[in-house]
């Protein structure tokens, strides 16, 4: 298998290629199904969703990354303060979601009553285009993160909103910390965390 490539730091300049492909790698997330439920409009919706998250938040405030297909968006502790969406940002994505913004703001409300309250680097986005998928891009991000948290001897933490993927950050250390279901008949999100090293119940987290 051919070695994946290395992360690149994004700049604001490359918000359209990132949007783009992170609106492909979360076509088909539930949570993303749930505020954009609409099959035609999705993939525009979701651009223009990614576009601004990363123009208006994670670029200023987080540490964003991106190989060819994937991209990543991390806020290191001393950030996560600043990295909350403003009130212009908040009104552009409740825009965005139009009449499903009401389950978007219960969504964040809900993720924030499960979040961690101590020091941690958070995975705040991650994705690849399917067509990569099984190239190791997002694995190099997820390790380019990884090893910053380990630097600092901090723990990571994430929400997934897909099942298939629990499986794929467990090999990285990563233990589910609680599920729990989106108000209003919403999708399962699993709230997990990945200790500094990364090591749990025996696993090594470079295997």
């Amino acid at each position: 298998m051919p070695r994946a490539e290395a992360p690149k730091t994004v700049t604001v300049d490359d918000a359209p290629l990132v949007a783009r492909t992170l609106a492909r790698a979360f076509e088909d997330d539930p949570m993303m199904r749930w505020f954009f439920p609409d099959d035609a409009s999705r993939a525009a919706s979701l651009t223009r969703y990614f576009t601004t998250l990363f123009t208006r938040q994670y670029v200023r405030h987080g540490v964003c990354e991106r190989t060819g297909s994937a991209a990543a968006f991390w806020v290191a502790p001393e950030a996560q303060a600043k990295a909350v969406p403003d009130g212009d940002t908040i009104a552009e994505l409740m825009d965005i979601l139009g009449d499903r913004a009401p389950q978007f703001r219960d969504a964040v409300e809900a993720a924030a009553d499960h979040a961690s309250r101590e020091p941690h680097w958070y995975l705040a986005v991650i994705g690849a285009d399917p067509a990569a998928q099984g190239r190791g891009q997002g694995a190099a991000l997820l390790r380019s993160g990884l090893a910053r948290a380990d630097a600092a001897g901090l723990p990571v933490c994430l929400e997934s909103s897909k099942p298939e993927n629990l499986p794929f950050y467990a090999h990285f250390g990563f233990a589910v910390r609680a599920e729990f279901r989106l108000p209003g008949g919403g999708p399962a999100l699993w709230s997990m965390r990945r200790a500094p090293g990364g090591r749990r119940a025996g696993v090594d987290a470079d295997a």
